[in-house]
């Protein structure tokens, strides 16, 4: 059967506006014009920040006094998790030499960049553990200068959990700037002399639309947009807990679309049915936000078979894709488009925003069909190398020359002749394309 909506979205999930756009582009300016003087008049400006921008070693030693024990313990425990995940990642990379033909040695070099920009959001919640997920695999990565930079609002510092999770996790330094001028100031190198190489984590519109225009002086890890969600589930499903996950990923935000497609129409219509009495047991601000998300982004596809299921989550390639479903190696196997992928009722997408290892800074609004999600491949470059002996320069030289000649680019077929004429003085080589029969 075709495609069945039994709740269909009311609204498209929306790009920066240029509103937005504007706003960061002036911001962008403004900052690189001004520099650090600027930054401080925008963190006093937007967020009342007039206190400190480097973060001093007091602030660590406060947070560390500040905490229990338990959150600390929590915050270590996934550290651990993060850490050991992003070491196998590192170790699965190789570097490698390789004689292509006799004389003709290839191979590959494995280079951290030298800094890496972390940005850790810190508005509506405390986002502890996206400290953990940038800095800690840059850690991992082996970045020589690991700079974050996390909002300070009014009289309020950064939130202790997530200056205790960036000491945690190695940051080298931390700036108490948020938004575009938190963005702008690793971009540049301000305040810490370490212009960033790459900068990653993730942020509200005004963040995405700084890295979407700084692209280019420094590389990101994505463009994220709101936080998606999608369920895939069976008949063998749980309707109460695959609402439990949609709702507790639309408390994100009022944007943030949640979907669930199955082959159960019980199914759906349970979860439909179910939604809005699981929403009205969060706190308020939680309720809001989760109630809109559903109303507004929410959707439930009714398909035939666990095939086309499939083929509308490859669709929709979602930030998280979670599968609640019979015979979870054959979804391993065949779902392709996905930022992160969680297999069974015993695992939801909360458990890997937080402490489970894989990492939570992953690709929205479709990227997943061409990237996957923050890893320390982000943080390091695969340099290629070659070199050659004269008797493989033979071989290569007459080959270069005639496809570059091929091209109309004498230049570069020069640079094999002048190449043959020293090492074979003498010999003959077909240094022309053959121009073939008309």
């Amino acid at each position: 059967m075709a495609e069945e909506y039994l709740k269909k979205a009311t609204k498209a999930p929306a790009a920066a506006d240029d509103g937005i756009r504007t706003k960061v582009a002036g911001l962008l300016a403004e900052l690189e014009r001004g520099g650090e003087d600027a930054a401080r008049s925008i963190a006093s400006r937007l967020d009342g920040w007039e206190g400190d921008i480097v973060v001093p070693g007091e602030w660590f030693d406060d947070a560390d006094v500040s905490l229990s024990e338990t959150v600390k313990d929590d915050l270590r425990f996934a550290h651990a998790r993060v850490r050991d995940f992003a070491e196998r990642q590192r170790d699965s990379q190789q570097e490698f030499e390789v004689e292509l033909i006799k004389g003709l040695h290839t191979g590959q070099r494995l280079v951290p960049v030298q800094t890496a920009g972390c940005y850790v959001p810190g508005g509506r919640y405390a986002h502890a553990a996206s400290a953990i997920m940038s800095v800690c695999t840059a850690r991992v990565a082996r970045v020589d200068n690991i700079i974050a930079a996390s909002p300070a609002k009014g009289d309020s510092r950064i939130h202790p959990a997530i200056l205790y999770a960036l000491k945690l996790s190695g940051a080298d330094q931390v700036l108490a700037l948020g938004g575009v001028q938190g963005v702008a100031s690793l971009a540049h190198g301000y305040f810490s002399g370490h212009a960033a190489d790459v900068i990653v984590g993730p942020g509200n519109a005004y963040v995405a639309e700084a890295k979407r225009l700084l692209f280019g002086k420094v590389g990101i890890d994505v463009i994220a947009g709101p936080t998606e969600s999608m369920i895939a589930a069976d008949d063998s499903a749980d309707a109460k807990v695959v609402a439990a996950d949609l709702l507790g990923q639309a408390e994100h935000g009022p944007d943030s679309p949640v979907w669930l497609v199955t082959t159960s129409r019980a199914l759906g219509e349970a979860v439909i049915e179910l939604m809005p009495g699981l929403a009205e047991k969060l706190p308020p601000l939680a309720r809001a936000s989760a109630k809109m998300a559903w109303a507004d982004f929410g959707e439930v596809v009714l398909t035939s078979t666990r095939e086309e299921m499939c083929a509308v989550c490859d669709r929709y390639a979602p930030e998280h894709l979670q599968v609640q479903a019979r015979d979870l190696d054959w979804w391993l196997g065949n779902l392709r488009n996905y930022g992160s992928l969680f297999l069974g009722e015993e695992t939801t997408v909360a458990f890997g925003d937080k402490c489970s290892g894989p990492n939570h800074i992953l690709p929205t609004r479709g990227a997943g069909r061409y990237s996957g999600g923050l890893n320390v491949g982000k943080f390091v470059k695969v340099l290629t190398y070659q070199r050659m002996t004269r008797e493989a320069t033979r071989n290569i030289a007459p080959v270069a020359a005639r496809i570059s000649r091929l091209e109309g680019m004498e230049g570069h077929a020069l640079t094999s002749d002048v190449r043959l004429a020293k090492y074979f003085p003498g010999d003959d080589f077909m240094l022309k394309p053959d121009e073939g029969t008309s």
